[in-house]
């Protein structure tokens, strides 16, 4: 699934909330920044949607792009709405949410398909298979940057759990 940077096995991961505005786009920068950083931007392909048609087209909440910001990450997404040949082409679906998580399960035609979903927080060390990334989106800036601490530390446990499935150490 990961492999050399020239290589067509590159691993595709789907970062999903409901409107993709929030939490998959936070996510979706944190884990890009942390790919940055540790030299392995080329061996993903990293993207983000909703379950919902609410915000298609539209960039992130501004209050998602400031906290992002704040940690150098410049967010640039427009929301779009996941679609059934997401499943085909990604290699992890990450949902922000039990009720994403559902969505998505039902879209699913196939155990396959099915396989590819995960609940994104269960990755974060100390937190259960079924924890939520909260949605901030009628809170205070406060909540959007608990949400980014969240998704960065998802990240963290969420690339370990893919480089050691590989068989990649210390990367």
């Amino acid at each position: 699934m990961v492999g050399t940077p020239d290589s067509s096995n590159i691993c595709k991961v789907l970062f999903v909330c409901l409107g993709n505005i929030c939490r998959s786009p936070a996510a979706e920068g944190a884990f890009v920044d942390l790919l940055e950083k540790r030299g392995l931007s080329s061996l993903f392909e990293v993207d983000s949607c909703g379950t919902s048609r609410y915000h298609i087209g539209e960039l992130a909440d501004p209050r998602t792009r400031q906290t992002a910001r704040k940690k150098g990450i410049e967010l640039t997404h427009k929301a779009r709405q996941f679609k059934r040949s997401d499943f085909e082409y990604y290699d992890f679906i990450l949902a922000m949410d039990r009720s994403n998580n559902k969505d998505l399960g039902a879209l699913a035609s196939n155990e396959e398909e099915r396989k590819k979903i995960h609940l994104f927080r269960k990755f974060q060390k100390g937190q259960g298979k079924d924890s939520e990334v909260p949605d901030p989106y009628y809170g205070t800036l406060k909540d959007f940057e608990e949400v980014h601490q969240i998704v960065s530390e998802a990240s963290e446990g969420f690339l370990e759990y893919v480089l050691s499935k590989n068989g990649v150490k210390n990367a």
